[in-house]
């Protein structure tokens, strides 16, 4: 995917208005993505070579997904194939359904592309493919209000043939919507660049095509950034959408969002797209902020489980106060944390303050406002949001 990144500025006030409460069930989820289990899904699918649509290499891929589903538990009615024709090649779009409690017939869809062109196109999808894997693994038995459709599309390199194919012909028929979708959330490009400094994640909206969901887009972009701050060490940046396999969901008028990499690696569509030349703890981090934003789109369950009470985080005892603060901020710790680190961001994600082993920050150069401070021990983070008033 070529993408071209634009910056929105956005006012402190509106981006405060779409942020999430911290929820412990949401963290002990997200501490169950495994880098051992990124890579190896990073490594199987630059396995299968060049997975051009329609490719023998391309059915392998997706012959390798569906099985690795199947894996997980997922059982034959949840796993479904949507066919399309580019040319003289035929291809599959591969759809998971998870169904939700409350609202069974409305979904929030997580998808991203697993074709490929001239190289095996680790960052270019297998990023995505990968997280997508790790997200449906780990949520598989949590419980969601709303319904989620894993879906790895086929044909976006030829200008979004399967992601079209499947808005025009499965979420319409006819013209009539079929199939209700709360929003779109996409994953693409997100294996960064070995050697980059691979911190920030661009959180992607709708600002063009139909008007009508632009806001809606936006505000869902604001909450995907929030998340991503809550769940992951990376630092959100709000961007533009552009060419990927949420566009013809938007030119349907359906709310979308989405990830893609920062500092742009320029080695998508190349021989070069491969493991060695990509940042697999960049797609772990990534991973983190999109099983986070999911369990916040979808609704999981805020209810701890058995092994959630086993995997709580200590961290929790922490108090940050005083709440709003004028000038000073107190960090207090709990019982045997000697060393950690305290970061002060504002909510668009940019960092204004670190600070190694201080329970006592000096926030006098702070301006009035809502911030995100993230306290850091060797094994465990803590987010909690003040205010700052003077």
């Amino acid at each position: 995917m070529k993408k071209i990144t634009t910056i929105l500025l956005l006012s402190l006030s509106a981006y405060s208005l779409q942020a999430q409460n911290f929820i412990q069930a949401y963290q002990n989820k997200v501490d169950k993505v495994s880098q051992a289990n990124i890579t190896a899904n990073l490594q199987s699918f630059g396995s299968f070579g060049v997975k051009t649509t329609g490719s023998p290499e391309n059915t392998n891929a997706l012959n390798w997904l569906k099985s690795q589903y199947q894996s997980y538990g997922y059982n034959a009615s949840q796993i479904t194939e949507d066919t399309f024709t580019y040319g003289s090649n035929t291809s599959k779009n591969l759809i998971i359904t998870k169904t939700g409690t409350l609202y069974p017939n409305i979904y929030v869809v997580i998808c991203g592309h697993y074709d490929t062109v001239t190289g095996p196109g680790i960052s270019d999808n297998g990023s995505g493919t990968s997280i997508l894997l790790e997200a449906a693994r780990i949520l598989k038995d949590v419980p969601t209000d709303y319904s989620i459709k894993f879906i790895h599309f086929s044909g976006e390199e030829q200008g979004l043939v399967g992601s079209s194919h499947y808005v025009n012909n499965v979420v319409f028929q006819n013209s009539a919507r079929q199939i209700n979708l709360k929003v779109v959330f996409n994953i693409d490009q997100v294996g960064g660049k070995i050697g980059n400094v691979n911190n920030k994640i661009n959180c992607e909206s709708d600002q063009s095509g139909q008007a009508t969901n632009n806001a809606a887009s936006l505000a869902m972009t604001q909450q995907l950034a929030s998340c991503t701050t809550l769940y992951s060490p990376l630092q959100p940046v709000m961007s533009n959408a552009y060419a990927s396999d949420y566009i013809p969901f938007e030119n349907k008028g359906d709310i979308i969002t989405g990830f893609y990499e920062t500092v742009r690696s320029n080695n998508e569509h190349t021989v070069n797209d491969t493991f060695a030349n990509i940042d697999p703890t960049y797609v772990f981090n990534v991973g983190k902020a999109s099983v986070g934003a999911l369990q916040h789109f979808a609704g999981a369950t805020t209810t701890l489980g058995t092994d959630d009470v086993l995997a709580e985080n200590p961290l929790e005892a922490i108090k940050i106060y005083p709440n709003p603060a004028h000038d000073v901020l107190n960090i207090e710790m709990p019982k045997d944390y000697k060393h950690f680190n305290v970061e002060i961001s504002d909510m668009n994600g940019r960092l204004l303050m670190n600070a190694e082993n201080e329970k006592v920050l000096n926030t006098s150069s702070l301006v009035n406002g809502m911030y995100m401070v993230t306290v850091k021990s060797d094994k465990n983070s803590v987010a909690r949001k003040i205010i700052i008033e003077k």
